[in-house]
């Protein structure tokens, strides 16, 4: 057990005991740990209030550098002026000068030490108050720092600025005054630094602290939220306040996440729902396919029939689970590494060449509108430009009626190269323009048409790994998607006459009036 040094002065054990045990007490009671919260804005309190602190030294440091300087300089000239008056006397009047000096004390008004003496040529006293001539004060008449020791016996030695002089009658003055004063000054300043540090530090510390627990009561929030949202509230966002500070910019960036996130898995789950019910149907064909065959096939004609349809129904899985591969090789945006410079011309012209034999098979008018004499340089994949460009013609001739138009067009409007696709079939309705994009989307009055819903989400997965703009606007009658190859996509600086400049694509409808040679 712990004693203290006074309970070995008890004059019996129980008494220590007592003692002892009551010091024991308080030893193991009283002693708290204070533990502050490590928090990034508390943690930038104390660094403000140490870079004050800091500060402040400096700021004494200079100070104190100068004033030593300043009253160095004052002391020296003020011995050198004394001595050169006192050496103007007679041996008698300097002599007496001395006397008085010494016999009036060695503290002035500054509590600054003075020295004053006379010797003879030998190095004898012949009056003053110190016995001898510093040994490291050289009789050349110029001011140097020394320590000397005043009065006599074991005098204590004192820091002064002297100055010994050697008279015509080989005497030597020796005249000196302390540096106390430069303590006196160091202490005032000091006194002064500490009174403006202390109203300073003290509210920074205190802000800091109220900072750290409003960050922390912001972080609290954030936390609960985000342990909300990992329990499954994925509708739950993180709390916004009104001051759009760094926390409220960096909670709407999160909540921007957060909605993609929500958005994504809501697809995911539509887009799950709807390729097992897409694949059941091809699979049930294949298998009532191939139970039919298994009974009633005799030959091996029907045999082989079986067999092809069942090929069939494959295919027509295999083309779903392809498409939508495809469209997660373009969301996850690994095909950026093969962009470069393509011209809308070129990608045109090669989807032209492919679908107007299809055209022409459907009875319906195509037409392509380049623009003329001048490339249209974008910045992309060619082969994934032209793959868009060609879904979106097969859809505008899937749908257009025998004997309509289909026309596609390149032009350059003020806000960079577009693309458009042209149709007057049935239209799409305004409340259908947003859902068309979606995965395994038909609407009512197409679903008659072959296909499986994945043409124009290819399409929009194409158009967000370009960062183009994908519209689909009505053209009385019929369609328009218009793909702009703008916005965040980085264009070439191509110099376009005013005249093929586009600032409408009505212009563009293959029922209104003929176009011009250039479109």
């Amino acid at each position: 057990m712990f004693m203290s040094a006074s309970c070995v002065a008890r004059s019996t054990p129980r008494a220590a005991n007592r003692c002892c045990s009551a010091f024991a007490a308080w030893d193991l009671s009283s002693v708290t740990q204070v533990k502050l919260p490590r928090t990034g804005t508390l943690r930038l309190a104390l660094i403000f209030a140490g870079a004050c602190l800091i500060s402040g030294l400096m700021l004494l440091a200079v100070i104190d550098w100068r004033t030593e300087a300043f009253e160095t300089t004052r002391i020296a000239n003020f011995v050198l002026t004394e001595a050169n008056a006192v050496a103007r006397g007679s041996p008698q009047e300097i002599a007496w000068m001395i006397r008085t000096q010494a016999s009036s004390g060695h503290v002035d008004v500054y509590h600054n030490t003075m020295i004053s003496a006379l010797f003879t040529p030998a190095g004898q006293l012949i009056a003053g108050n110190i016995d001898h001539v510093p040994g490291d004060l050289p009789a050349d008449g110029q001011a140097h720092h020394i320590t000397v020791a005043i009065g006599t016996g074991n005098a204590t030695r004192l820091p002064v600025i002297a100055v010994a002089r050697r008279l015509p009658d080989g005497t030597v003055l020796v005249l000196g005054r302390g540096v106390g004063i430069l303590a006196s000054l160091r202490d005032i300043v000091v006194g002064a630094l500490l009174l403006a540090a202390i109203p300073c530090i003290i509210p920074a510390l205190a802000a800091g602290i109220w900072l750290s627990r409003r960050a922390q009561r912001r972080v609290r929030a954030v936390n609960q939220s985000i342990e909300r949202i990992m329990a499954g509230q994925i509708h739950e966002r993180l709390p916004v306040g009104r001051t759009a500070d760094e926390f409220d910019q960096l909670a709407i960036s999160v909540n921007r996440m957060l909605d993609e996130m929500q958005r994504l898995l809501a697809e995911v789950q539509g887009v799950t729902d709807t390729v097992a019910h897409d694949l059941r149907t091809p699979l049930a064909r294949i298998r009532s396919v191939l139970e039919r065959g298994r009974t009633k096939a005799t030959t091996q004609a029907e045999l082989v029939q079986v067999a092809e349809r069942a090929i069939a129904g494959l295919d027509q899985a295999q083309s779903i689970i392809t498409a939508l591969l495809r469209i997660g090789e373009f969301e996850s945006g690994q095909r950026r590494a093969a962009f470069q410079d393509v011209d809308l011309n070129d990608v045109a012209m090669t989807a032209a060449e492919l679908y107007a034999p299809v055209a022409e098979e459907k009875q319906i008018t195509f037409t392509v509108v380049p623009v003329e004499n001048i490339a249209v340089p974008v910045f992309g994949d060619r082969d994934l430009i032209t793959e868009a460009v060609v879904n979106l013609l097969d859809n505008a001739i899937k749908f257009a009626p025998a004997g309509g138009a289909v026309r596609l067009v390149v032009a350059v409007t003020e806000d960079g190269p577009v693309l458009r696709v042209i149709d007057n079939g049935p239209g799409i309705s305004p409340q259908e323009r947003a859902l068309v994009m979606t995965r395994f989307y038909r609407a009512d009055k197409t679903r008659h048409v072959k296909g499986h819903g994945l043409g124009l989400s290819i399409v929009l997965a194409i158009v967000r790994l370009h960062d183009f703009d994908l519209v689909v606007e009505d053209a009385h009658p019929g369609c328009m998607f218009e793909l702009r190859c703008h916005g965040r996509n980085r264009t070439l600086d191509v110099s376009v006459p005013a005249s093929h400049v586009t600032p409408s694509w009505r212009r563009f409808l293959p029922w209104k009036a003929p176009l011009e040679a250039h479109a």
